[in-house]
């Protein structure tokens, strides 16, 4: 597999993304969001998505150059319709509206409808958090989805994923998970790699469990399972609430089949911590529950216990090192990309 640094990987989104059509503006922030998804380990987010987002610009799903639109405002609240732009553009748009706000009224809620794919969740809570805010971030999908719902054998929801941060010892705390059992990115990594996924995260066309990921794809679709395995109804009931909070009240609206590719809805919210319960006071509390946690007495074989996030900062640190592993067959549809769109990467 070939290596790439952090700084190539974004030279080759950007690159891709601007012969794709995008601005150089709108380029650089994609290209950003894909290429430190690959630097923490979430390669499902990462650079391999720059086919699929240039199969949308092509097909009209992404429209690059468009401006997100705030249609609803109120002083602890914005509702934004991304218009179908990059889903990195319009989060980037409204998270940057929605830290004024929660800074004037302490917290502060957005919700963004028909917003294509945002990415890693937990970039954007992340990047909230060191800015002093507990953050939380979830994306919904109207459509047709890739998940059963508990008990059913075909698709009708998204993965439907939550992320929720806040400022740490030494570096944020970030929950960046699906309701799913997995990412749908996850299991196009594995096909694309040639390894089989664990028992209980899909089912075949046909309603039987299967580790080959190429079922999922194949005709007839298989589908994802909710999170939880034997408590899947728990997995399913967060979703339920997802669709709810991201789908509803953002304008996207839920179970659709009307709307193209990239009608996402997502809610943010914001709490400014300072304000609400004094910075000194909330790093007093998060230095005494980081020891506890992590002075529990710890079951053999484990070296440490972390916190959600910690494996990402390892990774990182780790990739900074040694580099960042593309999967040969996602080189290689990224190398055939690139000469579709006469795009130079040959400098990489």
């Amino acid at each position: 597999m070939p290596v790439f640094t952090h700084e190539q990987l974004f030279h080759l989104g950007q690159t891709i993304l601007q012969a794709g059509g995008a601005s150089e503006s709108e380029a650089q922030v994609v290209a950003q969001e894909l290429a430190s998804a690959n630097l923490v380990g979430h390669d499902s987010h990462g650079v391999m998505r720059l086919v699929q987002y240039c199969d949308f610009i092509r097909d009209g799903h992404i429209k690059p150059g468009v401006v997100p639109e705030i249609i609803r405002e109120g002083a602890a609240f914005l509702v934004v319709d991304a218009h179908f732009s990059f889903g990195q553009v319009a989060s980037s748009f409204t998270m940057e509206r929605l830290q004024t706000k929660a800074r004037d009224c302490g917290t502060a809620n957005a919700f963004i409808r028909n917003c294509n794919h945002v990415g890693r969740l937990g970039s954007y809570t992340e990047a909230a958090a060191k800015a002093g805010f507990a953050a939380l971030m979830a994306v919904n999908a109207p459509g047709p989805g890739q998940v059963a719902p508990f008990g059913a054998l075909e698709r009708r929801m998204g993965t439907n994923p939550i992320s929720m941060a806040g400022p740490g010892v030494s570096e944020p705390i970030v929950l960046d998970m699906t309701t799913s059992a997995t990412a749908e990115g996850k299991l196009r990594v594995a096909f694309q790699s040639g390894k089989s996924i664990p028992e209980g995260w899909i089912l075949d066309g046909h309603g039987n469990a299967s580790t080959n990921p190429g079922d999922y794809y194949a005709e007839p679709n298989g589908c994802i399972l909710p999170l939880g395995g034997p408590l899947a109804h728990k997995g399913f009931g967060l979703s339920v609430m997802v669709d709810l909070f991201c789908g509803i009240l953002s304008g996207s609206g839920v179970g659709r089949t009307d709307l193209p590719r990239g009608a996402n809805g997502v809610w943010m919210e914001l709490i400014d911590i300072d304000q609400v319960v004094g910075r000194e006071e909330y790093d007093r509390w998060i230095a005494t529950y980081d020891r506890h946690i992590k002075t529990a007495a710890r079951r053999p074989g484990v070296d440490s216990i972390l916190l959600p996030g910690e494996m990402e900062q390892s990774v990182s640190r780790e990739r900074q090192q040694t580099g960042i592993s593309i999967p040969d067959e996602t080189w290689r549809q990224l190398k055939e990309l690139a000469g579709k769109l006469n795009a130079n990467i040959e400098q990489l």
